[in-house]
């Protein structure tokens, strides 16, 4: 569905609408050009030297009754994940548990049929419309959940190591170990010590918008805040972080037991570095379902095992779907449950601007 662009009321004597819409257009092309490049590079690696017809007997020979106890391991990881994006709102703010859930549920559609995580999006609105939180206070913990996602994978990804064999890109994870260390550090000091007034600086180009007064700035700065609490409460972050490496584990366990279904003879570890690999890989931009990019990001973590592109091309397809189907499964159910049943906002238990300001008396 195509958005038109707004109306002009005013354009000014140098600036048209065919210029404004050169300015939105590059970005968005520029987004699909890395999205198709990152799509074909790992669609490239999946399928070069894949004897097709072995592949297809790998397929039908394989015992799918392993797949029971890897959706159990999905299931347990999907509710540690709805536990962990629970756990980062502020303490007293925490929405329900099942409009967390929808909501995620139905982000985890929309990431798998559209673009650039769309998803993230839809979880957002979902949430707002199903509880008492606030939009940008999601829009805060969502991007911590994938901050807590990527430091989650390199922590695993050094402390399995040992385990592990020699992979070329272990160079490359620890440098954005040490980038993403940094920023974090960095980003928690600021909080602590400059509180409120360094998120007042970052949206201060928000006051040029019509409507964006300075009540409307109050309260956008007081949700982002308490959106935030992960990196700004020790007892959330570390909460956050224990949640993730549960998420993640079992993650792991799903891979393995894909593994098993396969009768690959491969250790535990390979399913760690699977995951390692296709959740670094999903940091790219990926087309709808990640379609050859997960397919890629698994063949590159079984190479490792020395496994032939021909017989790591069925597991990486089978466990595309076991990561696939459910969600798609869920969140129709969900999204039909949402229809018949309307949210019900319910009144904040404590609102944003308050929680602030009871923080700052605190500090």
């Amino acid at each position: 569905m195509t958005i038109a662009p707004p109306q002009l009321t005013d354009p000014g004597p140098h600036i048209t609408r065919a210029a404004r819409r050169w300015r939105v257009r590059p970005p968005r092309s520029l987004i699909a050009l890395a999205t198709l490049a990152v799509t074909v590079l790992f669609s490239y690696v999946a399928l070069s030297g894949v004897n097709f017809g072995e592949a297809w007997r790998a397929l039908r020979s394989s015992d799918y009754l392993w797949l029971a106890p890897a959706l159990l391991a999905l299931g347990l990881s999907m509710g540690a994940r709805v536990l962990r994006w629970r756990s980062l709102f502020a303490p007293g703010r925490s929405p329900p548990l099942g409009a967390v859930t929808n909501a995620m549920m139905i982000g985890y559609l929309y990431n798998n049929i559209l673009p650039a995580r769309s998803g993230e999006v839809a979880r957002v609105v979902v949430l707002n419309r199903r509880s008492s939180a606030q939009p940008v206070e999601i829009a805060g913990t969502v991007v911590l959940e994938r901050l807590y996602d990527v430091a989650g994978i390199l922590v695993i990804f050094f402390l399995a190591a040992p385990w592990l064999p020699p992979v070329s890109w272990l160079e490359a994870a620890a440098i954005a170990a040490g980038v993403l260390a940094v920023a974090i550090v960095t980003t928690v000091l600021v909080l602590a010590l400059g509180g409120e007034r360094p998120l007042r600086l970052l949206l201060r180009p928000l006051r040029r918008l019509p409507r964006f007064t300075e009540e409307r700035m109050e309260r956008t700065v007081a949700e982002l805040m308490s959106g935030l609490s992960g990196l700004r409460h020790p007892g959330v972050a570390l909460l956050g972080c224990l949640w993730t490496i549960v998420a993640w584990m079992l993650t792991a366990v799903v891979a393995y037991t894909v593994i098993l279904a396969f009768n690959l003879h491969l250790p535990f570890a390979c399913g760690v570095l699977v995951t390692v690999a296709v959740g670094l890989a999903m940091i790219l931009p990926s087309p709808p379902a990640a379609l050859g990019v997960y397919e890629g990001a698994a063949l590159i973590g079984m190479k490792a095992y020395g496994l032939s592109h021909t017989a790591a091309l069925p597991y990486a397809l089978v466990l595309h779907l076991v990561n696939f189907l459910p969600f798609i499964v869920a969140g129709i159910a969900l999204l039909h449950h949402n229809s018949r049943h309307p949210a019900i906002h319910r009144a904040p238990t404590q609102a944003p601007v308050a929680l602030l300001r009871g923080s700052a008396a605190s500090l």
